[in-house]
């Protein structure tokens, strides 16, 4: 199986984001949490800095919305460039033709569950999707401690996957670090958001490969 380790840079220096990002250039993706202080209780940044990382990251962009209306701005991102851009589906007025039009723009499309969000109504859909993250964090602020109680959501998600024979990326993010990635990789994850475990080491390259090898030794695919 193919492991995606996609540090986010919730964690990292938001004064120095440009050295920050070249310092995980041996990761897969950064991801770039957009927040609006309505869909969650936190304030990032918006198009004009997304569009700023995009122009000096060594590595693809995965762009992640927590906020109100992503039908009206996540299409902006995928203009910018970058590689998938996630919404949220319970902020989305129309998830299938929201993901139908950031492909058409040419972004892989993906589409996010809350902790308490059931999956099941989405499984009929997964084609129309090519990532869905299951959040293992209440979305909002980094830091936060890893919810096992979403693992079963993420193995009827991998399950279903397997049996579409789709190629379609399981994303987890919130608490990922050395002990914790294993778990979400055995129920089926494949690409992984890392902030604080990452950003919070001094060699950043070396923590990635940490979290690389212990996805990798725990994957049943």
């Amino acid at each position: 199986m193919a492991v995606r380790i996609n540090p986010s840079i919730l964690s990292a220096d938001f004064v120095n984001l440009e050295p920050d990002l070249h310092a995980i250039a041996s990761a897969d993706f950064v991801h770039v949490d957009v927040m609006d202080n309505h869909f969650v209780p936190n304030l990032t940044f918006g198009p004009e800095v997304g569009g700023r990382i995009q122009d000096v990251s060594p590595i693809p962009l995965d762009v992640r919305l927590m906020v109100d209306d992503p039908d009206r701005w996540a299409p902006g991102y995928a203009v910018l460039g970058a590689f998938s851009v996630t919404f949220h589906a319970e902020a989305a007025a129309d998830a299938v033709a929201l993901a139908r039009k950031l492909r058409d723009i040419g972004s892989r499309a993906g589409i996010a569950v809350k902790p308490g969000t059931a999956i099941e109504p989405f499984l009929d859909l997964l084609s129309e999707f090519d990532q869905v993250l299951v959040m293992t964090v209440e979305p909002g602020f980094g830091g936060q401690s890893f919810m096992h109680e979403t693992m079963p959501k993420l193995t009827v998600l991998s399950d279903a996957v397997s049996r579409s024979g789709l190629d379609v990326w399981l994303q987890v993010d919130g608490g990922i670090n050395q002990d914790t990635i294993g778990i979400a990789a055995e129920a089926g994850a494949n690409t992984f958001v890392a902030g604080s475990s990452v950003f919070g080491s001094v060699d950043r390259a070396a923590q990635i490969d940490v979290l690389r090898a212990a996805a990798a030794s725990h994957s049943h695919q």
